[in-house]
């Protein structure tokens, strides 16, 4: 187990003074309203509802049950819920917005998106990347078992920069993996370059703000589509990232019409046929062939769709 030293708690100390800051939660009202962070959280947590407990309300947000009671109470005072008994059990409390209450937090929701867009905008775009990575991170680490129920990864489109990322990854892994060379990176690289957007599609997996994976559907004729550059970093191997990848490229290309699939592999790349053997893509035909003085045996795999 790690140490836990001083110097961390103070880090974890200094990023709280700082956010909260940054966020106005020091300030008496949200978002240019009369309303505090903890009210204004107690109406996101009720708009979302139709209504809700007490209890349960308090339970979800940590709130002792007087300080919780006064905020009610204040809101109710101004119009924004209502209270009930329970007809299950008078014991409990309901309480539901109003349609006032619904329009005062549809203003602070508007406002703390245009407020993020604003913080958001300001930075160029890796700066972005890097602060939501960053944030979904902090908030997966302490989210404890809800975090283990989020994918590990995310699937987004190609973005500048990432197709020669692709030929990249491509010509490094397979030379150190398999000893193909050059020659490899350049076919590699031919189709990168004959990819026509939007016609075509591609997908890149991050893992903790990194690349980790791609896959790409390109067309072959009007009726058959054909996954190309599939790639899953050796770091994020045993993720299911392969699987999701090639669910993408399928569910894709249905979308677009497609009546067929196909693809080009090599039998020397077990990993990847399993996958494709899982998603219902069968062995055609197989031939040998020569890789940088290697010799391979080239395989078409197909399905339909």
């Amino acid at each position: 187990m790690s140490s836990l030293t001083e110097a961390k708690v103070s880090e974890v100390r200094a990023f709280n003074r700082f956010y909260t800051k940054v966020i106005g939660a020091l300030q008496a009202g949200m978002l240019d309203s009369p309303y505090s962070l903890t009210e204004a959280r107690v109406l996101y947590e009720l708009a979302h509802r139709d209504r809700m407990e007490t209890g349960e309300l308090r339970g979800l947000l940590g709130l002792d049950a007087g300080y919780l009671s006064r905020i009610l109470a204040r809101f109710e005072s101004d119009g924004l819920v209502t209270r009930e008994r329970s007809a299950a059990d008078a014991r409990r409390q309901l309480v539901r917005l109003t349609p006032l209450g619904s329009e005062v937090f549809a203003t602070l929701d508007r406002r703390s998106a245009e407020e993020i867009r604003g913080l958001l905008g300001g930075l160029p775009e890796e700066d972005q990347r890097r602060l939501v990575t960053g944030m979904a991170t902090i908030r997966g680490i302490l989210d404890g078992d809800g975090a283990t129920a989020r994918e590990p990864y995310v699937i987004r489109p190609p973005r500048t920069g990432d197709l020669g990322w692709v030929v990249y990854r491509h010509g490094v892994l397979y030379s150190a993996e398999y000893g193909w060379g050059t020659e490899f990176e350049r076919l590699v690289a031919g189709i990168v370059a004959g990819l026509d957007f939007p016609r075509d599609a591609g997908w890149i997996a991050e893992v903790d703000g990194e690349r980790a994976g791609c896959v790409f559907c390109v067309r072959q004729d009007d009726t058959t589509a054909k996954l190309r550059m599939l790639l899953v970093e050796p770091s994020a191997r045993g993720l299911g990232l392969g699987r999701r990848l090639v669910a993408e490229c399928l569910r894709h290309a249905r979308a677009e019409g497609y009546e067929r699939i196909v693809l080009w592999t090599r039998d020397c790349l077990a990993s990847a046929r399993r996958i494709y053997q899982a998603a219902g893509l069968e062995l055609d035909s197989e031939e040998k062939g020569m890789e940088g003085g290697v010799e391979v045996v080239e395989q078409m795999w197909s399905r339909d769709l």
